[in-house]
Protein backbone atom coordinates (compact mmCIF):
# COMPACT_ATOMS: atom_id res chain seq x y z
CA UNK A 1 0.00 0.00 0.00
CA UNK A 2 1.26 3.11 -0.62
CA UNK A 3 -0.25 6.43 0.29
CA UNK A 4 -2.09 8.47 -2.09
CA UNK A 5 -1.79 12.14 -2.44
CA UNK A 6 -4.78 12.95 -4.36
CA UNK A 7 -7.37 12.60 -2.26
CA UNK A 8 -9.38 14.58 0.76
CA UNK A 9 -11.15 13.86 4.06
CA UNK A 10 -14.34 13.95 4.50
CA UNK A 11 -14.67 12.61 8.23
CA UNK A 12 -12.85 10.31 10.08
CA UNK A 13 -13.52 7.44 8.11
CA UNK A 14 -14.85 8.28 4.58
CA UNK A 15 -12.44 9.98 2.17
CA UNK A 16 -13.53 11.34 -1.61
CA UNK A 17 -10.59 10.53 -4.15
CA UNK A 18 -10.00 13.21 -6.28
CA UNK A 19 -7.82 11.34 -8.98
CA UNK A 20 -10.28 10.76 -11.88
CA UNK A 21 -13.87 12.34 -12.55
CA UNK A 22 -16.29 9.89 -11.01
CA UNK A 23 -14.77 11.59 -7.75
CA UNK A 24 -15.87 8.36 -5.77
CA UNK A 25 -16.38 9.07 -1.89
CA UNK A 26 -15.05 6.11 -0.23
CA UNK A 27 -15.76 4.34 3.20
CA UNK A 28 -13.25 2.75 5.53
CA UNK A 29 -12.18 -0.78 4.19
CA UNK A 30 -13.64 -0.28 0.80
CA UNK A 31 -11.72 1.08 -2.51
CA UNK A 32 -13.62 3.50 -5.34
CA UNK A 33 -14.90 2.58 -8.65
CA UNK A 34 -11.16 1.43 -9.96
CA UNK A 35 -10.73 -1.32 -7.27
CA UNK A 36 -7.45 0.15 -6.31
CA UNK A 37 -7.70 3.19 -4.62
CA UNK A 38 -8.60 1.91 -0.91
CA UNK A 39 -9.71 3.61 2.29
CA UNK A 40 -7.88 2.71 5.57
CA UNK A 41 -8.73 4.42 8.49
CA UNK A 42 -9.54 7.74 6.70
CA UNK A 43 -6.42 8.00 4.06
CA UNK A 44 -6.14 6.34 0.85
CA UNK A 45 -4.09 4.30 -0.67
CA UNK A 46 -2.75 3.04 -3.97
CA UNK A 47 -2.84 -0.58 -4.02
CA UNK A 48 -0.83 -1.03 -7.32
CA UNK A 49 2.00 1.13 -6.46
CA UNK A 50 5.03 -0.36 -8.15
CA UNK A 51 3.12 -3.43 -9.34
CA UNK A 52 3.43 -3.87 -12.75
CA UNK A 53 1.06 -6.50 -14.40
CA UNK A 54 2.09 -5.40 -17.94
CA UNK A 55 5.50 -4.54 -19.59
CA UNK A 56 6.62 -4.23 -22.89
CA UNK A 57 8.79 -2.59 -25.20
CA UNK A 58 6.13 -1.70 -28.40
CA UNK A 59 6.45 1.08 -30.85
CA UNK A 60 5.03 3.86 -30.75
CA UNK A 61 2.23 3.52 -33.17
CA UNK A 62 0.97 0.79 -31.58
CA UNK A 63 -0.48 3.62 -29.01
CA UNK A 64 -1.85 4.62 -31.41
CA UNK A 65 0.77 7.43 -31.96
CA UNK A 66 1.49 8.72 -35.25
CA UNK A 67 2.49 12.52 -34.99
CA UNK A 68 4.92 11.67 -32.44
CA UNK A 69 8.55 10.41 -32.85
CA UNK A 70 7.57 8.07 -35.66
CA UNK A 71 9.08 4.92 -35.96
CA UNK A 72 10.35 5.24 -32.18
CA UNK A 73 10.37 2.58 -29.39
CA UNK A 74 8.10 3.15 -25.80
CA UNK A 75 8.13 1.21 -23.07
CA UNK A 76 5.23 -0.02 -21.90
CA UNK A 77 3.34 -0.57 -18.42
CA UNK A 78 0.25 -0.98 -16.39
CA UNK A 79 -1.76 -2.29 -13.45
CA UNK A 80 -4.78 -4.29 -12.73
CA UNK A 81 -7.92 -1.88 -12.04
CA UNK A 82 -9.90 0.71 -14.18
CA UNK A 83 -12.56 3.26 -13.39
CA UNK A 84 -14.37 2.21 -16.59
CA UNK A 85 -15.65 -1.48 -17.24
CA UNK A 86 -16.21 -1.41 -21.39
CA UNK A 87 -17.82 -4.42 -22.35
CA UNK A 88 -15.65 -4.27 -25.35
CA UNK A 89 -12.28 -4.28 -23.68
CA UNK A 90 -9.14 -5.93 -25.39
CA UNK A 91 -7.67 -5.87 -21.77
CA UNK A 92 -10.69 -6.86 -20.17
CA UNK A 93 -7.99 -9.88 -17.82
CA UNK A 94 -6.17 -6.53 -16.46
CA UNK A 95 -8.50 -3.99 -16.36
CA UNK A 96 -11.30 -5.88 -14.91
CA UNK A 97 -9.21 -7.76 -12.41
CA UNK A 98 -9.77 -6.00 -9.59
CA UNK A 99 -13.68 -5.66 -9.77
CA UNK A 100 -14.99 -7.63 -6.42
CA UNK A 101 -18.48 -6.04 -5.97
CA UNK A 102 -19.74 -5.37 -2.63
CA UNK A 103 -23.29 -6.48 -3.06
CA UNK A 104 -23.16 -7.45 -6.39
CA UNK A 105 -23.36 -4.95 -8.49
CA UNK A 106 -20.41 -3.34 -10.47
CA UNK A 107 -21.05 0.18 -11.64
CA UNK A 108 -19.89 3.53 -11.54
CA UNK A 109 -22.62 4.22 -8.77
CA UNK A 110 -21.74 2.01 -6.54
CA UNK A 111 -17.97 1.86 -6.32
CA UNK A 112 -17.60 0.29 -3.06
CA UNK A 113 -15.51 -3.04 -3.74
CA UNK A 114 -14.38 -5.17 -0.62
CA UNK A 115 -11.99 -8.01 -1.78
CA UNK A 116 -8.59 -7.13 -3.85
CA UNK A 117 -7.13 -9.03 -5.46
CA UNK A 118 -3.86 -7.54 -6.66
CA UNK A 119 -1.14 -8.93 -9.17
CA UNK A 120 2.05 -7.85 -11.02
CA UNK A 121 5.52 -7.88 -10.97
CA UNK A 122 7.87 -5.59 -8.13
CA UNK A 123 8.59 -2.59 -10.70
CA UNK A 124 9.41 0.67 -9.45
CA UNK A 125 9.34 4.16 -11.06
CA UNK A 126 13.26 4.17 -10.68
CA UNK A 127 13.88 0.42 -12.18
CA UNK A 128 11.81 1.43 -14.87
CA UNK A 129 13.53 5.01 -16.07
CA UNK A 130 17.15 3.16 -15.23
CA UNK A 131 15.61 0.69 -17.93
CA UNK A 132 15.09 3.30 -20.51
CA UNK A 133 18.18 5.52 -20.16
CA UNK A 134 20.56 1.83 -20.54
CA UNK A 135 18.82 0.77 -23.55
CA UNK A 136 18.09 4.14 -25.02
CA UNK A 137 13.90 3.96 -25.04
CA UNK A 138 12.83 7.46 -25.91
CA UNK A 139 9.43 7.87 -24.12
CA UNK A 140 7.58 5.69 -21.20
CA UNK A 141 3.27 5.26 -22.18
CA UNK A 142 0.84 4.52 -19.59
CA UNK A 143 -1.62 1.90 -21.46
CA UNK A 144 -3.25 -1.16 -20.68
CA UNK A 145 -5.75 0.43 -18.08
CA UNK A 146 -6.62 3.88 -17.01
CA UNK A 147 -3.41 5.49 -16.12
CA UNK A 148 -5.24 8.18 -13.96
CA UNK A 149 -6.53 5.04 -10.91
CA UNK A 150 -2.60 4.30 -10.00
CA UNK A 151 -2.17 8.44 -10.40
CA UNK A 152 1.10 8.41 -8.14
CA UNK A 153 2.46 5.47 -9.84
CA UNK A 154 2.56 7.55 -12.95
CA UNK A 155 3.29 10.63 -11.29
CA UNK A 156 6.53 9.12 -9.53
CA UNK A 157 7.76 7.40 -12.70
CA UNK A 158 7.08 10.38 -15.45
CA UNK A 159 8.86 12.76 -12.91
CA UNK A 160 12.02 10.75 -12.81
CA UNK A 161 11.78 10.19 -16.65
CA UNK A 162 11.46 13.94 -17.71
CA UNK A 163 14.89 14.14 -15.56
CA UNK A 164 16.17 11.85 -17.51
CA UNK A 165 15.11 13.38 -20.76
CA UNK A 166 12.60 10.65 -21.71
CA UNK A 167 9.22 11.61 -23.01
CA UNK A 168 6.25 10.45 -21.25
CA UNK A 169 2.79 9.35 -23.13
CA UNK A 170 -0.84 8.33 -21.37
CA UNK A 171 -3.11 6.32 -23.54
CA UNK A 172 -6.46 7.46 -21.39
CA UNK A 173 -10.10 6.75 -21.59
CA UNK A 174 -10.19 10.44 -20.61
CA UNK A 175 -11.41 10.59 -17.17
CA UNK A 176 -8.50 12.00 -15.77
CA UNK A 177 -9.78 14.63 -13.09
CA UNK A 178 -8.84 18.17 -13.31
CA UNK A 179 -6.34 17.92 -10.69
CA UNK A 180 -4.65 15.16 -11.55
CA UNK A 181 -3.91 16.86 -15.42
CA UNK A 182 -3.10 19.78 -13.51
CA UNK A 183 -0.37 17.89 -11.70
CA UNK A 184 0.59 15.57 -14.91
CA UNK A 185 0.98 18.88 -16.89
CA UNK A 186 4.39 19.37 -16.14
CA UNK A 187 5.71 16.05 -16.98
CA UNK A 188 3.34 14.34 -19.71
CA UNK A 189 4.22 15.22 -23.30
CA UNK A 190 1.55 13.72 -25.38
CA UNK A 191 -2.06 11.75 -24.89
CA UNK A 192 -3.47 9.14 -26.72
CA UNK A 193 -7.63 10.07 -25.75
CA UNK A 194 -10.04 7.63 -26.19
CA UNK A 195 -13.52 9.49 -27.80
CA UNK A 196 -15.59 6.36 -27.58
CA UNK A 197 -18.78 7.62 -28.84
CA UNK A 198 -20.44 10.86 -28.88
CA UNK A 199 -23.59 10.05 -27.16
CA UNK A 200 -24.18 9.90 -23.16
CA UNK A 201 -25.94 6.09 -23.90
CA UNK A 202 -23.41 4.82 -25.04
CA UNK A 203 -21.30 5.66 -22.07
CA UNK A 204 -23.60 4.99 -20.01
CA UNK A 205 -24.40 1.63 -20.93
CA UNK A 206 -21.42 0.10 -21.99
CA UNK A 207 -18.58 1.68 -20.29
CA UNK A 208 -20.26 2.45 -16.57
CA UNK A 209 -19.05 6.53 -17.15
CA UNK A 210 -20.42 9.87 -18.73
CA UNK A 211 -19.40 11.69 -22.22
CA UNK A 212 -19.44 14.99 -20.49
CA UNK A 213 -15.76 14.58 -18.21
CA UNK A 214 -14.00 13.01 -21.22
CA UNK A 215 -14.81 16.34 -23.69
CA UNK A 216 -13.67 17.93 -20.96
CA UNK A 217 -10.40 16.39 -20.96
CA UNK A 218 -9.91 16.40 -24.29
CA UNK A 219 -10.20 20.51 -24.13
CA UNK A 220 -7.86 20.97 -20.86
CA UNK A 221 -5.20 18.62 -21.89
CA UNK A 222 -4.80 20.46 -25.10
CA UNK A 223 -5.30 24.15 -23.35
CA UNK A 224 -2.28 22.97 -21.17
CA UNK A 225 -0.53 22.18 -24.45
CA UNK A 226 -0.55 18.52 -23.80
CA UNK A 227 -0.14 16.85 -27.86
CA UNK A 228 -3.32 15.12 -28.46
CA UNK A 229 -4.26 12.31 -30.44
CA UNK A 230 -7.72 10.94 -30.54
CA UNK A 231 -9.40 7.24 -30.94
CA UNK A 232 -12.17 6.29 -32.07
CA UNK A 233 -13.21 2.41 -31.71
CA UNK A 234 -16.35 1.86 -34.46
CA UNK A 235 -18.78 -0.63 -32.83
CA UNK A 236 -21.39 -1.71 -35.64
CA UNK A 237 -24.89 -0.46 -34.85
CA UNK A 238 -23.66 1.12 -31.77
CA UNK A 239 -21.40 4.36 -32.26
CA UNK A 240 -21.48 4.50 -36.31
CA UNK A 241 -24.09 6.14 -37.40
CA UNK A 242 -22.93 8.83 -40.00
CA UNK A 243 -24.65 11.70 -37.10
CA UNK A 244 -22.72 10.41 -34.25
CA UNK A 245 -19.07 9.93 -36.49
CA UNK A 246 -20.01 13.64 -38.09
CA UNK A 247 -20.68 15.30 -33.91
CA UNK A 248 -17.12 13.36 -33.15
CA UNK A 249 -15.39 14.98 -35.83
CA UNK A 250 -16.82 17.82 -35.69
CA UNK A 251 -16.25 18.25 -31.66
CA UNK A 252 -12.40 16.92 -32.11
CA UNK A 253 -12.42 19.89 -35.04
CA UNK A 254 -13.79 22.51 -32.81
CA UNK A 255 -10.30 21.74 -30.31
CA UNK A 256 -8.14 22.01 -33.06
CA UNK A 257 -8.08 20.43 -36.69
CA UNK A 258 -4.63 19.23 -36.28
CA UNK A 259 -5.63 16.53 -33.57
CA UNK A 260 -4.76 13.29 -35.11
CA UNK A 261 -8.39 10.67 -35.73
CA UNK A 262 -7.46 7.29 -35.40
CA UNK A 263 -10.53 5.43 -36.81
CA UNK A 264 -10.06 1.98 -35.45
CA UNK A 265 -11.58 -1.37 -36.65
CA UNK A 266 -13.76 -3.26 -33.71
CA UNK A 267 -13.11 -6.88 -33.21
CA UNK A 268 -15.40 -9.07 -30.86
CA UNK A 269 -14.37 -9.15 -27.54
CA UNK A 270 -15.31 -9.87 -23.79
CA UNK A 271 -18.88 -9.53 -23.19
CA UNK A 272 -19.42 -8.49 -27.27
CA UNK A 273 -18.37 -11.39 -28.97
CA UNK A 274 -21.70 -11.36 -30.84
CA UNK A 275 -21.32 -8.30 -32.92
CA UNK A 276 -19.18 -8.86 -36.07
CA UNK A 277 -16.30 -7.01 -36.61
CA UNK A 278 -16.61 -2.93 -38.14
CA UNK A 279 -17.49 -3.36 -42.21
CA UNK A 280 -14.45 -1.70 -44.26
CA UNK A 281 -17.46 0.68 -45.94
CA UNK A 282 -18.05 1.74 -42.45
CA UNK A 283 -14.55 2.80 -41.94
CA UNK A 284 -14.02 5.05 -45.05
CA UNK A 285 -17.18 6.84 -44.29
CA UNK A 286 -15.77 7.66 -41.07
CA UNK A 287 -12.77 8.74 -42.88
CA UNK A 288 -14.62 10.95 -45.14
CA UNK A 289 -16.55 12.11 -42.55
CA UNK A 290 -13.69 13.21 -40.64
CA UNK A 291 -12.07 15.05 -43.56
CA UNK A 292 -15.19 16.49 -44.26
CA UNK A 293 -15.08 18.35 -41.49
CA UNK A 294 -12.20 19.85 -41.40
CA UNK A 295 -9.78 17.53 -39.69
CA UNK A 296 -5.69 17.43 -41.10
CA UNK A 297 -5.02 14.13 -40.09
CA UNK A 298 -7.56 10.94 -40.28
CA UNK A 299 -6.25 7.66 -39.92
CA UNK A 300 -7.67 3.98 -40.05
CA UNK A 301 -6.63 1.41 -37.61
CA UNK A 302 -6.82 -2.27 -36.90
CA UNK A 303 -6.68 -3.04 -40.61
CA UNK A 304 -3.98 -2.40 -43.23
CA UNK A 305 -5.28 0.38 -45.56
CA UNK A 306 -3.78 3.30 -47.38
CA UNK A 307 -5.31 5.54 -44.56
CA UNK A 308 -1.95 4.67 -42.18
CA UNK A 309 0.32 7.04 -43.58
CA UNK A 310 0.61 10.56 -42.95
CA UNK A 311 0.40 13.04 -45.55
CA UNK A 312 0.86 16.81 -46.50
CA UNK A 313 -2.33 18.67 -46.05
CA UNK A 314 -1.13 21.40 -48.47
CA UNK A 315 0.60 18.90 -51.52
CA UNK A 316 -1.01 15.34 -50.69
CA UNK A 317 3.03 14.25 -50.56
CA UNK A 318 3.18 10.86 -49.04
CA UNK A 319 5.59 12.15 -45.09
CA UNK A 320 5.56 8.97 -43.47
CA UNK A 321 4.45 5.74 -44.67
CA UNK A 322 3.14 2.94 -42.44
CA UNK A 323 2.50 -0.61 -43.20
CA UNK A 324 1.33 -2.08 -39.62
CA UNK A 325 4.30 -1.09 -37.37
CA UNK A 326 6.62 -0.60 -40.08
CA UNK A 327 7.35 2.78 -40.27
CA UNK A 328 9.63 5.56 -42.91
CA UNK A 329 9.80 9.04 -42.90
CA UNK A 330 9.67 10.02 -46.28
CA UNK A 331 9.38 13.59 -47.06
CA UNK A 332 9.44 14.87 -43.35
CA UNK A 333 12.08 17.26 -42.10
CA UNK A 334 12.29 19.77 -38.86
CA UNK A 335 8.14 19.12 -38.68
CA UNK A 336 7.23 20.54 -42.03
CA UNK A 337 6.76 19.18 -45.64
CA UNK A 338 8.90 20.86 -48.63
CA UNK A 339 6.16 22.53 -49.70
CA UNK A 340 6.78 24.33 -46.38
CA UNK A 341 3.78 23.14 -45.25
CA UNK A 342 4.55 22.90 -41.40
CA UNK A 343 3.04 19.40 -39.57
CA UNK A 344 2.13 19.74 -35.99
CA UNK A 345 3.29 17.15 -33.66
CA UNK A 346 6.36 16.26 -31.34
CA UNK A 347 9.05 14.96 -34.38
CA UNK A 348 13.24 15.03 -32.12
Amino acid sequence: MHKSILFEKRSNVSVRCTACRHYCTIPEGKSGVCGVRVNRKGELYLAVYGRAVAANIDPVEKKPLFHFLPGSQIFSFGTIGCNFACSFCQNWDISQAAREPAGGKNDAQTPHFTQLQISGKDLQPEQIVQYCIENEIPSIAYPYNEPAIFFEYVYDTAKLARKSGIRNVLVSNGYESGESLKMLASCIDAMNIDLKAFTERFYMKFCKARLQPVLDTIKEAHERGIWIEITTLVIPSENDSKAELGNIAKFIAGVDKNIPWHISRFHPDYKMQGIAATPVQTLESAYRIGKSAGLRHVYVGNIENSHENTCCPNCGKVLISRKGYSTRIEGLEGGRCGCGESIPGIWK
